[in-house]
């Protein structure tokens, strides 16, 4: 019996790194980077933004260029590390920057995490409390708790409000899905529980803190 939730479409992917691979924390439903076939054809309005974001014209872009085009609902632009960690994603060869195939895969999983987080926020205030991100992730899969949910609201709470922006939740989500997949990695028996060594923790919260 597995004790993760039953991941939609899109979760079930192989790890990291591999072929035809998901990225971490995708929202449901969406194929993952291009591969190493036929490039995808490039839709104009991405191709628009691109070369908006590419301030320096290097034909790639930084987590810092990323951060000056996303803006939350009430205008704040992105916090540097969802950023940052939404490149990590596509970023093939480590370089901290993406070309323009991988950032038209990107925007479209920035536009499905958004739709998710509309969908949730209720009341339309732009941000989401402990039990809309609940649903929320009830809804990616991910079988936690009430008290889980609030915890990840206090510690992502930059504005006191007792909800997290859009931002904050795409970073919860990639800390999530990557910490999920790092203990279904140890929990080969799928029971829920696994014995980790003391090094093997500290590896694990050295390589997913937010």
């Amino acid at each position: 019996m597995a004790y993760y939730g039953q991941p939609p479409q899109g979760y079930g992917a192989p790890p990291m790194g591999a072929p035809g691979a998901a990225p971490y924390g995708a929202p449901p439903g969406l194929a993952g980077p291009p591969g190493y076939g036929q490039p995808p054809q490039i839709d104009p309005q991405v191709q628009q933004w691109f070369s908006a974001v590419d301030q320096d014209r290097s034909g790639r872009i930084t987590s810092v260029e990323l951060q000056t085009a996303l803006v939350n609902t009430n205008w704040s632009q992105f916090n540097q590390e969802t950023c940052r960690l939404m490149i990590g994603m596509f970023d093939k060869d480590f370089s901290g920057t993406i070309d323009l195939y991988e950032f038209q895969s990107l925007w479209h999983y920035i536009q499905q995490w958004k739709a998710t987080f509309d969908r949730f926020d209720s009341n339309k205030s732009g941000a989401i409390e402990g039990h809309e991100l609940h649903q929320a992730y009830a809804s990616m899969g991910y079988n936690v708790s009430p008290q889980f949910c609030q915890t990840v609201v206090v510690k992502f709470d930059h504005f006191g409000r007792r909800a997290i922006a859009l931002d904050s939740f795409i970073q919860s989500c990639v800390m999530l899905k990557s910490l999920t997949d790092a203990f279904k990695q140890r929990d080969t028996a799928m029971q829920g529980n696994v014995r980790m060594g003391y090094e093997d923790f500290m590896t694990l919260s050295v390589l997913y803190k937010p």
